[in-house]
C-alpha cells in the first residue's frame, strides 16, 4: 500500500486567504490585499477629474464663490485650492499625501497624487493611492472684466500744482516709487498741470491722498457720484474724485510774504528765497540767513506767489565778493542756518559785460561763490513786479539782485553723471520740449541738496564709468555710497516652484 505524502501545512503564523486560498499573515478580513481591493474600492465617491478657473489677464485663479487668489505653479496655494475642490469627498477617508505629478505648463492639466487610508471589513484598514485631474479654464475676474469694459475705476485721485516748473512733481514721483504707493494704481495719466491716480476702491485713494498730505504742503476735498443703485438689495455703487491742490511754491522761487506772516516767522524780510519744498516749505532770507519752514495750512491762511517765472533767471558773473562773518540779530529774529553763508557781492550781466553798470546784492551763497564765478539770478531792479504786498513794499527794501544758485557746464554734467531714476509708467497726454529741461534741473537739485537726496531711491547707472576727479570744475557729486544697484530678476517660466503658468 502506497502513502501519499501529507499536504504541507502553512507556515506558521499565517491563514489561507478565504477566496484564493493564498497564505497571508492573519488580518480581520482574512483576505489578501489583491482580493481585498477587489471587494472594496476606497476611492469610490472620490471625484477623479475637476476644473479650476484661471485668468488670463491678471494670473490668478478663481477661489469659490468669488475671491480670486495669486498661486504659482505647484506651489502649496495652488495644491490648498484644488483639494478644496473635493474635500466633501475625502471627508470618508484619510488623507496621507498629496503632491502634484508635473505637466507642461502650457498643457491646461493639473494632476495631483493623493494618498488615502479608509478601514473597511473587519476594521482592516486599506491605503490606496491614485491621481486627480484638474482642467485649467480660462474665465475673466470681474476685476479684469471692469477694466475690458473701459469702466474699471472706483475712485480717483487729480494732483494738481498751478506752476510752471515741475519740480515738486518730480521729488513726489520718487517718493511715491520709494515707498511703493503706486502698486494699487490702475492708471496713471498726465496731464499739463498734474498727475491723476486711477483705484479700483475708495480706500486705495484715501491711502494716496494721506500720503501726499504728509509729504507735501497740500490740501484736498472730495466728491462722489451715484453710478447705480439696486432698490432691491439697497447697494449704491458710487464713483469718487478727491482732489488735491499742492502749494503753487517751487524750489528757487523768489516769493513775497505778507507782513503779517513775515512779523510772525520771526520779523523776516518779505522778500525770500524757497531752498526745498518738502512737507513744508522751506525760505531763507538772504539778507540775514534766517530761515523759516511754513507747513501747508499756515500757507493756506497767508498765501502768497511766487514772484519770477524759472525762465526768467539771468546769468551774472561775481566781480567782488565779502563774507560777512558777524551780523547782529534783530528784535525777535528766529534761527539762521549753519549751512550758508552770508556775504555781499558786486555783479554784473553776463549780457552787460561791454557795460560798467553793477549791482550790489547780499546773498546765502558765500560758501560756494567766488569773483569770477558764474551764478544764476533775478534782476529785481529792472522788473515790474505784480503782486500785492511787493507793491506795497519800501523800495529800499528791495534788493535789486536775488543769487539763486551757482552755475555749472550743464553738458559736462549729464556727461559723468553716473546715476539714474526710476519713473511711474503713466499715459501722457502729450510731451512737452520743456519737460526735458525741467527734468535736468531736478537731477541737479538732487546733486546739489542731501537733504532731497535721503527721500529718493538713486540707483547706479553701470553704463557710464565712474570718473577721476582730476577734472573736477566743482559741481556737486553724488558718492557712491549714495547709490542703489539695481537688481533684475530672470526666471524660467518651466522652471520649479514659483513659475508663472505660460497663457
Amino acid at each position: 500500500m502506497e502513502y501519499l505524502p501529507a499536504p504541507a501545512a502553512p507556515a506558521q503564523g499565517h491563514i489561507l486567504c478565504c477566496q484564493c486560498g493564498v497564505p497571508i499573515p492573519p488580518n480581520p478580513a482574512n483576505m489578501c490585499v489583491g482580493c481585498l481591493r477587489a471587494q472594496v474600492d476606497i476611492t469610490e465617491g472620490i471625484p477623479k477629474q475637476g476644473t479650476v478657473h484661471f485668468c488670463k489677464q491678471c494670473e490668478r485663479y478663481l477661489q469659490p464663490p468669488g475671491t480670486w487668489i495669486q498661486c504659482a505653479l505647484e506651489s502649496r496655494e495652488l495644491l490648498a485650492l484644488c483639494l478644496k475642490k473635493i474635500k466633501a469627498s475625502l471627508s470618508k477617508v484619510r488623507l496621507i499625501d498629496a503632491g502634484f505629478i508635473w505637466t507642461e505648463p502650457h498643457s491646461k492639466r493639473l494632476k495631483l497624487k493623493l494618498t488615502v487610508q479608509k478601514e473597511v471589513i473587519n476594521g482592516a484598514v486599506l491605503q490606496q493611492v491614485f491621481v486627480v485631474e484638474y482642467i485649467v479654464q480660462s474665465q475673466m475676474c470681474e476685476d479684469c472684466h471692469r477694466i475690458e469694459a473701459k469702466d474699471f475705476w472706483k475712485a480717483v485721485v487729480q494732483v494738481r500744482q498751478k506752476t510752471v516748473h515741475k519740480k515738486t512733481f518730480y521729488y513726489l514721483e520718487q517718493l511715491i516709487l520709494k515707498h511703493r504707493l503706486h502698486q494699487n494704481t490702475l492708471r496713471i495719466k498726465e496731464i499739463h498741470d498734474g498727475l491723476d491716480f486711477y483705484y479700483s476702491s475708495k480706500q486705495h485713494a484715501q491711502k494716496m491722498v494721506d500720503f501726499l498730505q504728509c509729504t507735501v504742503p497740500s490740501r484736498s476735498k472730495s466728491s462722489q457720484r451715484l453710478i447705480s443703485h439696486d432698490i432691491h438689495s439697497n447697494v449704491y455703487n458710487y464713483k469718487s474724485t478727491f482732489s488735491v491742490e499742492i502749494v503753487p511754491i517751487c524750489k528757487d522761487n523768489v516769493v513775497c510774504l505778507s507782513p503779517k506772516l513775515a512779523q510772525s516767522l520771526g520779523n523776516m524780510s518779505q522778500i525770500c528765497v524757497c531752498i526745498r519744498v518738502t512737507s513744508t516749505i522751506h525760505l531763507i532770507d538772504p539778507r540775514t540767513l534766517q530761515i523759516a519752514e511754513i507747513d501747508g495750512n499756515t500757507y493756506w491762511r497767508h498765501p502768497f506767489n511766487s514772484l519770477f517765472h524759472p525762465k526768467q533767471l539771468e546769468e551774472f558773473i561775481i566781480m567782488d565778493i565779502n563774507r560777512v562773518h558777524e551780523k547782529k540779530k534783530g528784535a525777535g529774529a528766529g534761527a539762521r542756518s549753519n549751512k550758508h553763508t552770508l556775504a555781499e557781492a558786486w555783479v554784473r550781466k553776463t549780457s552787460e559785460l561791454d557795460t560798467d553798470h553793477q549791482y550790489f546784492c547780499c546773498t546765502h551763497l558765500g560758501h560756494i561763490l567766488n569773483p569770477g564765478d558764474l551764478v544764476l539770478g533775478f534782476d529785481l531792479a529792472n522788473c515790474n513786479l505784480n503782486d500785492e504786498f511787493a507793491n506795497k513794499m519800501n523800495p529800499q527794501h528791495i534788493p535789486d539782485v536775488v543769487l539763486i544758485k551757482k552755475s555749472y557746464d550743464r553738458s559736462k554734467r549729464q556727461r559723468r553723471r553716473n546715476w539714474r531714476l526710476k519713473e511711474l509708467e503713466r499715459d501722457r497726454e502729450g510731451t512737452d520740449t520743456d519737460d526735458e529741461r525741467q527734468y535736468q534741473d531736478f537731477l541737479e537739485d538732487l546733486e546739489e541738496d542731501e537733504t532731497i537726496r535721503k527721500n529718493v531711491n538713486i540707483y547706479r547707472n553701470a553704463d557710464i564709468p565712474v570718473e577721476s576727479d582730476t577734472d573736477d570744475d566743482g559741481a556737486p557729486r553724488i558718492s557712491l555710497a549714495e547709490m542703489l544697484e539695481d537688481l533684475h530678476i530672470s526666471q524660467d517660466a518651466t522652471g520649479g516652484e514659483g513659475a508663472e503658468m505660460l497663457t
